[in-house]
């Protein structure tokens, strides 16, 4: 999981990081992850692959990179191979293109498959700024907001 009680799980320069990553995908969904905690955490972008897959099949895959996100198998393999290291992944994050910062039941579905002991950043990315960031966090088979960030024009 990102950071201890009343710590904050993301430095000011971290966010500035993925709200840029967000506001340059949009209106595509951003996604990515953060290996590791504090000062020196890294924020890792991603590239959204929910379109490619879409393309190869949409009746597997009938959602696009507007309201999902999907990482490649190399990000995939990176974020799994961090856990269990020094430097493990604490976070997924991903935008909202102009719905808000909100844990949805299809992010609720995918995290609970995957299963991985991170905590989920969703940005609040508008037509021209990103509104807020809301961090959530499992607790047994339901995702809780654990943590609210202030947005910023970019």
């Amino acid at each position: 999981m990102s950071g201890e009680p009343g710590e904050p799980s993301l430095t000011a320069a971290q966010l500035e990081l993925i709200y840029r990553h967000a506001r340059a995908e949009h209106p595509r969904e951003c996604c990515g992850f953060v290996l590791g905690r504090g000062e020196a955490a890294e924020v890792v972008a991603c590239r959204n692959e929910q379109d490619r897959y879409h393309a190869l099949d949409p009746d597997t895959y009938p959602r696009t990179s507007a309201n999902a996100y999907m990482f490649g198998p190399k990000d995939v393999l990176r974020l799994d191979r961090s856990l269990g290291s020094e430097r493990a992944a604490t976070i997924i994050y991903h935008s909202h293109p102009r719905v808000g910062a909100y844990f949805s039941d299809e992010d609720a579905r995918a995290a609970l498959s995957a299963g991985w002991p991170v905590d989920y950043l969703v940005v609040d990315c508008q037509d021209d700024e990103v509104r807020e960031a809301k961090l959530f966090r499992r607790e047994g088979e339901r995702f809780v907001e654990v943590e609210r960030f202030a947005g910023l024009r970019v």
